[in-house]
């Protein structure tokens, strides 16, 4: 089978990222082209590679049979409907657009074009959280923290699209039932948007799920703690660590979770250009990717309307 010809656009950060991951997929995926409206940083990344370098994505039309998208939240409508519409199939990172009709937009198209969408919610492709799925039973109650320093990017969205959202689609994949109630509040301590955010989401079954979400922390912590009846898990999505607590003879025994560990980010876009090549459903498509930002967004609203009355005071 031949290679499928990518092109990355966006050379940020992430899509610096990326570009190296799928530097390394040289077996499966034919680098054409990278693209950004910056010249001067992505043409030194572009000769390292050996790749050309664009400015402008639509040259990228009849060149390539999929794109990886990582420009700023704002920019995801746009560009992923230009190439859903002219047929190739689209990788973008989260959150999937900004509003819940742009996403059903691209949703529509990638099924009416027989085309993959996948949405870059990261998390769901990490060896220790996958390991865990197969201990998870009824969940209880779900403890999220995820802190993380001052990033000085990401900063067009609050904390909620770029840290929380995450864990809203992990507990999200987990549950798979009704929500019946949110209840957020947050705080705008460095920038215009909310740097905190604390929100309890439950369940129609009962279950509550307490997430906490900064970007302004001392230490990087990414954490899950599941628990459910006579047992609890514990997971590590940096160290890629889980272990299991169970209740045994009245006592409670720790068990490690055997964790073949990888990198997520080759995971995820490996799993990309398989869905591509073999034409399945991706795990994270855009409808899971519109259902995170749906709550997201309820999330971000709640804490909108709490500064708001904080700052009247």
């Amino acid at each position: 089978m031949s290679k499928i010809k990518v092109a990355v656009v966006g050379i940020g950060h992430l899509g610096s990222r990326h570009l190296k991951v799928y530097s390394e997929l040289h077996d499966l995926v034919d680098l054409v082209a990278v693209c950004d409206i910056k010249s001067e940083r992505t043409t030194k990344l572009a000769n390292h590679y050996k790749t050309p370098f664009i400015n402008d994505y639509k040259q990228l039309i009849d060149k390539i049979d999929a794109v990886n998208i990582c420009v700023p939240t704002e920019s995801h409508h746009e560009i992923a409907k230009f190439f859903l519409s002219n047929n190739i199939h689209t990788f973008i990172e989260k959150p999937i657009t900004t509003t819940v009709a742009q996403a059903n937009e691209l949703i529509n198209l990638a099924e009416k074009n027989d085309l993959r969408l996948q949405v870059g919610h990261i998390e769901r492709f990490n060896s220790a959280f996958q390991s865990i799925m197969h201990f998870k039973e009824k969940p209880l109650f779900i403890e999220c923290h995820r802190l993380n320093r001052f990033p000085n990017r990401s900063l067009d969205i609050g904390v909620v699209m770029d840290l929380m959202i995450h864990d809203i689609d992990i507990i999200l994949g987990m549950i798979q039932e009704p929500i019946v109630d949110i209840h957020a509040i947050g705080v705008n301590a460095l920038t215009s948007l909310e740097d905190i955010a604390s929100v309890r989401i439950t369940f129609k079954s009962g279950c509550v799920c307490n997430l906490t979400a900064s970007r302004i922390s001392e230490d990087v912590m990414r954490k899950i703690r599941i628990f459910q009846q006579n047992a609890y898990i514990s997971l590590d999505y940096v160290k890629q660590e889980a272990y299991i607590y169970k209740k045994t003879d009245n006592q409670i025994l720790k068990h490690a979770l055997p964790i073949e560990k990888q990198e997520p980010l080759k995971k995820e876009l490996s799993h990309f250009i398989e869905c591509v090549r073999q034409e399945k459903r991706p795990l994270v498509s855009g409808v899971e990717a519109k259902e995170a930002l749906e709550i997201a967004l309820q999330i971000s609203s709640q804490i909108k309307e709490h500064l708001a009355t904080i700052q009247k005071k």
